[in-house]
């Protein structure tokens, strides 16, 4: 963690860790595009949650807004249209039973459409600074396998796993690390073991072939 630590200081941040510097960690802010960044690539989460906060950046706004026009505006997110609908009735959630903000516990922002695990840790982590969270999405989960670190099925097996098999302090710095290096070094497919930082440490586990760059 330390070397990864290092060797990111270059790269480009992921989007929504941009998004949370800019707006100094509002948790609205983070949700949203949290919510938005799905499976979606970071440039496409950033323009959309641009353009969705332009026009509104508070719950009460966002939840006036029709669907219709979320869903323009957010286009082309994955899924665009699935979200927009999470994206209006989380908002209108907020307002009716949480006075306009965001919860800050894990069971409170389950209970919220469209939120799971992932999507709860990344605001618990980035904008109420918790300590005791670990947020894995594919990327995380991916690397941690190829590390060996765990070995798991799922995203939501390898967070569980991860708490065990990981020093407490890490925690809320694994998602940036590995996010940051899955997008530029430690690829899905043809990962770029030779100008990795940490290939010395790496058994490169499920890793067939690699790429020449």
């Amino acid at each position: 963690m330390r070397a990864l630590a290092r060797a990111i200081g270059h790269l480009e941040l992921p989007a929504v860790e941009k998004i949370a510097e800019a707006s100094q960690e509002d948790p609205f802010e983070v949700l949203i595009s949290t919510m938005l960044s799905a499976q979606t690539r970071d440039p496409v989460t950033a323009a959309a949650s641009a353009r969705l906060f332009r026009v509104a950046r508070t719950p009460q706004t966002m939840a006036r807004i029709p669907v219709e026009r979320i869903e323009r505006l957010i286009y082309p997110v994955s899924f665009y249209r699935h979200k927009a609908q999470h994206v209006k009735e989380t908002c209108q959630i907020l307002v009716e039973r949480h006075k306009g903000r965001v919860p800050g516990t894990m069971d409170e922002l389950l209970t919220l459409p469209g939120v799971g695990r992932k999507t709860a840790n990344l605001v618990l982590i980035l904008s109420f600074k918790s300590r005791t969270s670990i947020c894995v999405d594919t990327h995380v989960h991916r690397i941690s396998n190829r590390l060996g670190w765990v070995r798991t099925r799922t995203p939501e097996e390898t967070e569980h796993a991860l708490y065990q098999a990981t020093p407490r302090r890490w925690w809320p710095l694994i998602n940036l690390y590995l996010v940051t290096w899955g997008q530029n070094i430690c690829r899905p497919i043809y990962p770029r073991c030779g100008v990795c930082a940490i290939r010395e440490r790496c058994p490169q586990i499920g890793v067939t072939k690699v790429s020449t760059r």
